[in-house]
């Protein structure tokens, strides 16, 4: 009996082509949006990945949601439509583009995760930040031990350019680190930082061993200093670690630019299936 209701509820609306005609329209007006609003939602993807600062990632994100929003309406909207119509086909490329969405949001989602943490910009700017204060604080209060002695003074001078230049070293280190996408490659870059370091407190101890009781203040000053720039030195190599910048970019080139080919060539394929049954109709 309900099968017959059906058929019978069918019959009307193709009696009736005004009817038909205005579902195809829609139909089709729909299924034109759909990809629009895909391709609107995949290239915000792109931009909160590319983004330079926390809150460009962020807005950007905000963006891909509101248009995922938009084309999950469109796509629950077109299915009865394409079902009233009778038109199976499209039916079915409509089914393959939701099982393809379904696929793509969960990458997406965890590439717009990694992208919005923005670790590696968080630790270039420590890099370019604090911790370049501090290396410039340890500079000058060496320069302030180096001009407080006057025996020993070439040694002294020495040992504050050694303690300086490892110093130096480790800030050298910090770009390659933030931008390495190897964990290997980082461990490296942390074991030569952490040499670096230890010659920087060696050559301050020779420094303390040499210097006047009036002096060792200064060297107690610098070795504070140094200390503030290892603590941000140590975040960075945490931020770095994360390295959300650069696994969503590996991400967003790699994974996510397949998955949006498969959705945008179902819909595609969709738009032009139902350009070919609007044409249909007019003849």
């Amino acid at each position: 009996m309900t099968a017959l209701v059906v058929t019978i509820a069918v019959a009307s609306c193709y009696r009736n082509p005004g009817s038909v005609l205005e579902r195809m329209s829609n139909a089709r007006q729909i299924a034109a949006r759909l990809q629009v609003e895909f391709t609107q939602a995949s290239d915000a993807t792109n931009l909160a990945v590319m983004a330079d600062t926390n809150e460009a990632s962020a807005q950007f994100a905000r963006e891909t949601e509101q248009k995922m929003l938009a084309v999950q309406r469109d796509a629950e909207a077109l299915r009865p439509l394409l079902a009233s119509l009778m038109f199976s086909g499209e039916k079915d490329l409509l089914d393959r583009f939701e099982q393809q969405l379904a696929t793509y949001r969960t990458l997406d989602r965890n590439i717009l995760e990694l992208a919005v943490a923005s670790t590696n910009l968080k630790a270039q700017r420590l890099s370019f930040g604090p911790a370049q204060q501090a290396a410039d604080d340890f500079r000058v209060a060496l320069e302030g031990v180096a001009q407080g002695v006057s025996e020993n003074s070439c040694q002294v001078q020495a040992l504050c350019f050694r303690a300086l230049a490892a110093l130096r070293q480790i800030q050298a280190l910090q770009a390659p680190h933030i931008a390495s996408p190897l964990d290997d490659v980082m461990t490296r870059l942390e074991q030569e930082m952490t040499a670096a370091e230890a010659d920087a407190r060696s050559a301050l101890q020779s420094l303390a061993a040499l210097t006047r009781a009036d002096t060792k203040t200064k060297v107690a000053a610098a070795e504070a200093t140094l200390d503030r720039f290892v603590q941000c030195n140590q975040q960075i190599i945490a931020l770095s670690r994360r390295n959300s910048n650069v696994r969503s970019l590996a991400l967003a080139l790699g994974q996510k630019r397949k998955l949006a080919a498969q959705c945008e060539d179902s819909l595609r394929e969709l738009n032009e299936s139902l350009a070919r049954r609007g044409f249909s109709a007019t003849r």
